[in-house]
């Protein structure tokens, strides 16, 4: 039953884990994902056992031989495997998959020689390039349409997620098989041995769990190769500068988490450890980035996310310093945790603000290429450490008299890791960095403290209202909830300044007029900014600053914000310039909040019969840079924005707006007061009624 006057409630959908075929198939993923780095720690350790006789150097190119066998295929014969693919039952492809690598990999320990383990590791990664593609075409048969995001999340949880688990049970399975060896004396009983009989019964696991599996399509859809992808990848992300710096930053991380991952054996031998100190060091890096994930962005939540994204870069590489020199196992181990949470910090930013910059129609391909990127630059990185660390070998170095210092291999590689991941980060930080006039220590220490760094501003007079601003593209429907707001503030008895930009002084009406007028379609990109600008700084002085001195509330239709997204993002200015221009227009005034209407261009500029001004006029690509530009300043400082969905109905976004503001009030208004008044002058708003426009860019 439906309240009159409330919105109907919509019933929540079940969990798309709900869907059993889907539920089978994810299951047997994650059995296959934890077989998989299984499978990648056994055989590094096995190849280090194989060849321990034969000196160090010997070891490192033996775990590098690995790792480079692991690579080699999908590299390689992606594309003439996924065509293959396309031939196959997708069903009875994974299952024959599964059952190969079961025998493939259960012959390893009972063979027991490098060279079998160099050809078990081809022959098991090129029947992975058969299982990979004939999965991926099976989920989208098993989801609808709409839940296929949150599948595809789910993958990426097991994908990932399994790491530390596979990490924890081959540490453990080390301890037992270090128990057993003392009573049953076989190779048996060898941590290796164990662990890839658990490798190989998770293959047979997975192969019973997919043939019990119905409602398969017959024929495969074979996944680009890697190569292809991050060719096709790198045409958009080349050209775009924000999504440049955010993936090569990203994949800096992904690098330095690499390369402990690359020497970990090595470095973890010559720290005297065995199996159990490298399943413990190889997992913590994984649980790192879950930690950093989860948490990082919580315990630093009033710093700007563009300054967070270079400085956990930078934090990974000075963490990766300490491990190289530092001579402990333990503390390299907490250390390398410590590793993982900024790698993951810096993950989850930058997927976060790619996923905001990148419009919903390359969105996908881009994930796709990074992902790809990723993949292929964690193999390099880990195939070319061990190596890299066998050719420089072992130095000892004599401090002083009886007190030695030795420098190997896998030092060398992680401080060139290291060196590397503060020069990307120092990058990104220098290119993103969206608070410039703010020192970074500063802003950094007051985050720490659960603060938000606010510069002095000695020659102004501390404002004593409220600042809130309202911004969004055309047709978001901004105006009409500034104006009830408006209303609504009134209503609870504040003293209230509702005002627009441009044009609420006499130089803003003329302002106005040759910003907006189609007739001025010639106007450059730097004097339409100056003009606002203008427009701006005499509007902060003779109304905005005077009604927060008396303790006001201003409520603004548009404000700094819409100059970054249409002059910055719109019109392809440097947004550095944009926004110093308008910090020292403004005397660095900010709104306490900023609420944002978002919606999609086409759903907005169609609620108008035809473009009134010559913003509206613009074409649709421009409007979608401008609402990417919105999305990524709310994104990068969530605590002063409120996003809402412009779809939604206004009843229920000026309800969502008055809890928000309801917070941050100088004098707590009650619950139960009037909700939504609906009184509204006769003034048109941005969906399209009314004699008058108040809109503006």
């Amino acid at each position: 039953m439906t309240i009159p006057g409330r919105p109907a409630t919509r019933r929540k959908q079940p969990h798309v884990l709900a869907i059993a075929p889907f539920r089978r198939l994810w299951t047997a993923m994650a059995v296959c994902s934890l077989g998989d780095w299984l499978n990648l720690i056994a055989l590094t350790a096995l190849a280090s056992h194989l060849t321990q006789g034969s000196g160090y150097q010997a070891q490192s190119l033996a775990i590098g031989g690995v790792f480079v066998a692991k690579m080699l295929p999908a590299v390689v014969l992606g594309p003439l495997a996924g065509a293959v693919a396309d031939r196959f039952d997708r069903r009875l492809t994974m299952v024959v998959a599964d059952v190969a690598r079961f025998a493939v990999v259960l012959s390893i320990p009972l063979v027991g020689s490098y060279q079998w383990v160099l050809i078990a590791t081809l022959l098991v990664e090129c029947v992975n390039l058969f299982w990979v593609p004939a999965k991926e075409a099976t989920v989208p048969n098993l989801v609808p349409k709409e839940r296929l995001e949150e599948a595809n999340q789910l993958n990426l949880l097991v994908t990932y997620g399994t790491a530390p688990v596979a990490a924890a049970l081959f540490a453990v399975v080390s301890v037992i098989a270090d128990t057993l060896g003392r009573t049953v004396p076989s190779s048996a009983a060898e941590p290796t041995s164990l662990a890839l009989y658990a490798n190989a019964l998770a293959y047979w696991a997975s192969a019973i769990l997919i043939f019990t599996l119905k409602g398969v399509p017959k024929r495969a859809i074979s996944a680009p190769s890697v190569l292809r992808q991050i060719a096709e990848g790198w045409r958009f992300v080349g050209a775009n500068r924000l999504v440049r710096g955010l993936v090569i930053g990203m994949l800096g991380a992904f690098a330095a988490g690499g390369a402990v991952v690359g020497v970990a054996k090595i470095y973890v031998l010559a720290l005297g450890g065995g199996d159990a100190g490298y399943g413990t060091v190889f997992g913590a890096v994984f649980v790192g980035m879950a930690l950093g994930m989860f948490f990082g962005l919580r315990l630093l939540r009033e710093l700007s996310r563009r300054r967070l994204f270079g400085l956990s870069i930078v934090g990974a590489g000075l963490v990766l310093v300490a491990i190289a020199l530092i001579h402990n196992l333990v503390v390299v181990a907490v250390l390398t945790v410590a590793l993982g949470a900024f790698a993951g910090i810096a993950w989850i930013i930058g997927y976060t603000l790619i996923g905001l910059e990148v419009e919903d129609g390359l969105r996908g391909r881009t994930f796709a290429f990074l992902q790809s990127l990723a993949r292929v630059v964690l193999l390099v990185v880990v195939a070319v450490a061990p190596v890299v660390a066998g050719l420089f070998g072992e130095h000892v170095f004599e401090v002083v008299p009886n007190v030695s210092y030795t420098f190997s291999g896998p030092n060398l590689v992680l401080v060139i890791g290291a060196l590397l991941a503060v020069a990307v980060g120092t990058v990104a930080l220098r290119q993103m960095d969206d608070r410039g006039n703010v020192p970074l220590g500063a802003d950094l220490m007051a985050a720490l403290r659960g603060e938000r760094y606010v510069p002095d501003e000695p020659a102004a007079e501390e404002p004593r209202g409220l600042f809130i601003a309202f911004e969004g593209g055309e047709g978001s429907g901004k105006t009409t909830q500034s104006r009830m707001l408006a209303i609504w503030l009134r209503d609870q008895g504040f003293d209230v300044e509702q005002t627009r930009e441009p044009g609420a002084t006499k130089v803003g009406m003329r302002l106005r007029a040759i910003l907006l007028d189609s007739a001025h379609q010639g106007l450059s990109a730097r004097a339409e900014t100056m003009l606002y600008a203008a427009d701006r700084a005499e509007h902060v002085e003779k109304v905005i600053r005077p009604a927060l001195r008396r303790g006001a509330m201003v409520v603004c239709d548009r404000y700094v914000d819409s100059s970054l997204a249409y002059q910055g993002a719109g019109r392809a200015l440097d947004p550095e310039d944009v926004a110093r221009i308008n910090a020292w227009a403004t005397g660095g005034l900010v709104p306490d909040l900023t609420v944002l209407i978002d919606v999609p261009p086409q759903v907005g500029l169609a609620r108008f019969a035809s473009p009134a001004d010559r913003i509206e006029a613009e074409p649709l690509e421009f409007h979608e840079r401008v609402r990417r530009e919105f999305r990524a300043l709310a994104a990068a400082d969530p605590d002063r924005y409120l996003v809402l969905d412009g779809t939604r109905s206004q009843e229920e976004l000026a309800r969502r707006i008055q809890d928000r503001v309801r917070e941050i009030l100088p004098d707590p208004v009650p619950q139960d007061a009037e909700d939504v008044t609906g009184t509204m002058p006769a003034i048109r708003d941005e969906s399209g009624a009314g004699p008058s426009s108040w809109r503006s860019a």
